[in-house]
């Protein structure tokens, strides 16, 4: 299998699969971009191993608040801003985790730092010539977030 190629599809899939899973919402690539510009929170992971990486997940905090209800069966207006936080954090670390099981055998191994969140607006990441990106956002006309994964 040509991972190289289809990596983003992998991130991809298994966040949309994981989203599914837990929240009920069905998601699909509405888009794909070549930029690593953010929404209002972002759940960043690194990866590191033979090729190095970074996982980041991003979304407005409305569409987040509206996927945590979801996630933990509670409604919007009872949610902390600390379990929203907490649950794009978990989206994170469910994604990387899973994606790596997908990736063992290949060159694509890594090990995971913690989840952690980068909040504000304006944020942008400036990458080397040879950095590869890939970035996809994902929706379905109610939520969207957006999958960035840097290497």
């Amino acid at each position: 299998m040509d991972i190289e190629n289809k990596l983003g599809s992998i991130f991809s899939d298994v966040l949309m699969e994981i989203i599914a899973t837990i929240s009920g919402f069905s998601l699909n690539v509405l888009s794909e971009e070549t930029d690593v510009d953010f929404e209002e929170m972002t759940g960043v992971m690194s990866l590191n191993g033979k090729k190095n990486g970074i996982l980041f997940i991003t979304a407005k905090e409305t569409d987040m608040r509206q996927l945590c209800s979801y996630i933990i069966g509670v409604v919007q207006d009872e949610i902390t801003k600390e379990d929203v936080e907490d649950s794009l954090c978990e989206l994170v670390n469910m994604t990387a985790g899973s994606v790596k099981l997908r990736l063992s055998g290949s060159d694509y191994l890594f090990n995971l730092s913690s989840p952690f969140l980068l909040k504000g607006q304006s944020m942008n990441i400036k990458c080397k010539n040879k950095t590869r990106i890939i970035s996809k956002t994902l929706g379905n006309g109610e939520i969207s977030v957006k999958l960035k994964v840097v290497y």
